[in-house]
């Protein structure tokens, strides 16, 4: 156990500090710019990873929200028990569970939608007298292949999920845990957490390097720290709404006092 508390502390210091926090929205903006120009201009060999059936991308990637999901769901309500010892407050934060929840699915289907409205079906010479499908997924159920403007889920999802765990794990900061068997588990799921938001990392500029064009990257990322950002710095601040995080919304009321 000494292991990982450790372990823990150590991401609490190089990964929940202030400064690290403000700024990796712009960290992660700069993998995706970064990594789409090299695509595009100097494309590197294929390697494993970019084989879309690589083990991160089939069993992590492709179902990232259900990972991060799960792992803040018990993170969120174990820690905000704790500091504020209301059922109520607990249920009000999780909502932000719910709300992520919302925008992940309103943001693919639009993607999706989008997909389809600037599509066309490309099929072979036997087929392809067949009437040309309305969308992506009659298109490849006939055999076909869909060309449309894809913006890329990838891009969008895993940057929104790295700044949704930076925002609910900052908690850890206010902690004072009395129990061994509740620091143990609050540190394993920070702690696995942590390795999920590298993972992410990795996988965005994987995919940033390999994948998708230009623009579907820089759109798709553009959607995921707006979401993050219209939810935790605008929407999450005001009264009718899950809340922030106690260590966040602490720290906002201070600087709000020292203001004025």
């Amino acid at each position: 156990m000494e292991r990982l508390d450790r372990l823990s502390s150590l991401i609490q210091r190089k990964f929940l500090n202030e400064t690290f926090r403000r700024h990796f929205c712009v960290v992660l903006a700069c993998i995706v710019v970064g990594g789409s120009i090299v695509k595009e201009f100097s494309p590197l060999p294929d390697t494993y990873l970019s084989n879309k059936r690589n083990f991160l991308n089939v069993y992590f990637v492709k179902f990232s929200w259900a990972w991060t999901f799960f792992l803040l769901l018990p993170f969120i309500t174990l820690t905000n028990y704790i500091l504020t010892q209301s059922s109520t407050e607990v249920l009000r934060r999780l909502m932000s569970l719910f709300v992520g929840t919302v925008i992940w699915f309103i943001c693919t289907k639009f993607f999706m939608f989008i997909e389809n409205v600037t599509g066309s079906c490309y099929t072979s010479q036997l087929i392809s007298d067949i009437k040309q499908p309305a969308d992506k997924r009659e298109c490849m159920l006939k055999g076909g292949t869909w060309h449309g403007f894809d913006i890329s889920g990838h891009s969008f999802l895993l940057p929104y999920c790295v700044l949704i765990i930076l925002e609910e794990t900052v908690v850890i900061h206010n902690l004072r845990l009395d129990g061994h068997w509740k620091k143990t588990i609050i540190n394993a799921l920070f702690v696995a957490l942590g390795l999920l938001s590298l993972i992410w990392v990795w996988m965005l500029f994987c995919t940033a390097i390999y994948f998708h064009d230009f623009w579907q990257k820089i759109i798709g990322a553009g959607f995921g720290i707006l979401g993050w950002f219209v939810t935790y710095k605008y929407w999450y601040v005001r009264t009718f709404s899950p809340g922030l995080p106690p260590a966040s919304a602490n720290r906002r009321l201070k600087q709000k006092n020292y203001s004025n």
